[in-house]
């Protein structure tokens, strides 16, 4: 890896856990709103994304969440997961719709085996949280860094 994408890397995963600490009371369980999730369309740029979402949500997990091992293994490959889904399909929507739908899905697997949530009604709260984070910040993200930032 070039030197950009290894400082690329750092900063992409401390700010997913940064903006996880300070919001830390939205950031867990099935109401949240997890604002660091509009980092997962970083990948449609950039492709050394791909781990640095995995390290920011493996860190955020062990060190702020509280469902243990689960959450931070489950957690962390389901990022991974999207994260390499968007890479590879950086050029369609499906881009933007693999962090809401897996974080959706899966996430409310453990949560509802966890904590007793109702599987259905975590997927959708989940859902809808993903959705509003990743097209009401992360799009415009994208947008921006298109614009500005890659040109």
């Amino acid at each position: 890896m070039k030197a950009l994408s290894i400082a690329r890397v750092g900063v992409i995963a401390a700010l997913y856990l940064v903006i996880t600490y300070f919001l830390i009371p939205i950031s867990f369980g099935a109401l949240q709103l997890r604002v660091a999730e509009a980092l997962t369309v970083l990948p449609i740029l950039y492709p050394e994304a791909v781990p640095a979402l995995f390290l920011g949500v493996l860190l955020a997990n062990t060190l702020l969440g509280g469902l243990g091992l689960v959450d931070i293994v489950v957690g962390s490959l389901t990022t991974l997961a999207a994260a390499i889904i968007t890479y590879r399909f950086r050029h369609s929507i499906i881009a933007y719709l693999s962090p809401i739908v897996l974080n959706a899905f899966i996430i409310s697997i453990y949560l509802h085996l966890l904590a007793g949530l109702p599987y259905w009604l975590t997927v959708l709260s989940i859902g809808i949280s993903q959705t509003i984070v990743v097209f009401g910040l992360g799009y415009p993200l994208i947008w921006y860094l298109k614009r500005y930032v890659e040109k």
